[in-house]
């Protein structure tokens, strides 16, 4: 499915196509980069929810993309 995304002031978000995916990427308090999917309930590949957080927006991005490739 395809992704659209959005950049914010505190990092991004990427939402599926179909709506019931999203991505975030955000800068944390502790100057860390925290990274977060979260499938809905209804999404026809089932619910997930999962967070991890990063030193850098970098290993944050690439761990995002390799969600959203999943």
């Amino acid at each position: 499915m395809d992704w659209t995304h959005e950049e914010r002031d505190d990092g991004a978000v990427w939402s599926r196509s179909d709506r019931n995916a999203f991505v975030r990427l955000r800068h944390t308090a502790d100057d860390r980069w925290a990274v977060t999917l979260d499938r809905l309930e209804q999404a026809p590949d089932g619910e997930t929810y999962r967070h991890e957080t990063f030193e850098d927006r970098e290993a944050a991005e690439t761990r995002a993309e390799e969600w959203r490739s999943a």
